[in-house]
């Protein structure tokens, strides 16, 4: 397509001559059919040396570039203009043969169904959703219009997934909540008979699992976006809008509140609160609620500030030791001449 036609699609102002584009790259690997974009100012220097047929830049940057979509948040509309170029995955349509669908299950209208799905009885498939090979959808589960389920997603029993979701290869929704008591017999299950339920507008990275409840619900709010290899654990709530990142762990009975980031291999303990509007650092451990709008880091978290000095004061502790090591010599030396002077 055009530059003109992503202008106009975009709702971005073009600046320069227009040219055909086929294709999006990077600013040092873009080439001459392609467009890129600048939304770090750190790359400014590229600019002069791209080979990119245009750029998406903010209207101070426009001047640098021959042909610019202006854009008052690049790096969202290049996400966007993605949008325009990607091919979906996969290529199939229609309800295979080889799937099975149980003759109680309800499949609505426009939904693919590739080979080697199973439904099970009283499931519902809502408009236009499409089931890549391996899924497993259970008994009395329900999934919403328009939802992309990639190949080997497992809903189990009773779990429900609203509408325009996505749920990556490996995810699996339900699987008993780690519920075990140690008896004098010996270590013992806790039945899980509760359910899980996913809202609208969610993305579930590869590999991630969400437990069902022991009693009740576990619930993952809508719009919010989880990461590869996410542990939920049973009767956990997950607010609306959150960012969950590879890796996070959370226990059984957390609450977690709206808007909430977690970065990367945070541990949270369980039957905590975490308010609206918290961000947590990486590698993070969570051993108490946090109130809302805090930004928490370090094991155990602290909030930034106090995690950031502490950072700064490490390297100096083998220092600092010393030099104590050295003034309390010297504080004894000088109690032993006080006490000879006495």
């Amino acid at each position: 397509m055009k530059v003109s036609d992503i202008a106009g699609a975009l709702g971005l102002k073009l600046k320069g001559p227009d040219r055909e584009i086929s294709g999006v790259n990077t600013l040092e690997a873009a080439g001459p059919e392609e467009i890129s974009f600048l939304a770090n100012p750190k790359y400014i220097s590229m600019l002069a040396g791209t080979r990119a047929a245009a750029v998406i830049v903010s209207e101070e940057y426009a001047g640098q570039v021959e042909t610019a979509l202006i854009s008052a948040n690049p790096y969202f509309d290049f996400g966007r203009t993605l949008h325009l170029f990607a091919r979906p995955q996969g290529s199939f349509s229609g309800i295979s043969d080889m799937a099975y669908i149980h003759p109680e299950a309800e499949i609505g209208g426009g939904c693919t169904i590739y080979p080697h799905v199973y439904i099970g009885a009283r499931a519902r498939i809502g408009e236009g959703t499409t089931l890549f090979p391996g899924c497993y959808v259970g008994e009395d589960c329900a999934v919403g219009e328009n939802c992309l389920l990639y190949p080997n997603v497992t809903l189990m029993a009773a779990t429900t997934v609203g509408d325009d979701c996505v749920l990556h290869s490996g995810v699996v929704l339900g699987a008993d909540g780690f519920g075990f008591a140690r008896t004098e017999y010996g270590i013992q299950k806790i039945p899980q008979i509760g359910r899980v339920h996913v809202g609208n507008d969610v993305e579930i990275g590869a590999n991630t699992a969400i437990d069902r409840a022991v009693l009740g619900v576990t619930t993952i709010g809508d719009g919010t976006k989880m990461d590869n290899l996410v542990q939920v654990g049973h009767n956990v709530t997950i607010g609306n809008d959150c960012l969950i990142v590879a890796q996070v762990g959370i226990s059984g009975s957390t609450h977690v509140g709206d808007r909430v980031t977690m970065a990367g291999q945070v541990g949270v303990a369980g039957h905590l609160t975490i308010g609206d509007d918290v961000t947590v650092g990486p590698k993070s451990g969570i051993a108490r609620s946090i109130e809302p709008g805090k930004t928490m880091g370090g094991q155990p978290a602290v909030e930034r500030d106090v995690y950031m000095r502490t950072l700064t004061v490490m390297p100096k502790l083998p220092d600092m030791y010393k030099r104590l090591r050295k003034l309390e010599k010297e504080l004894e030396a000088l109690k032993g001449e006080s006490g000879r002077d006495s």
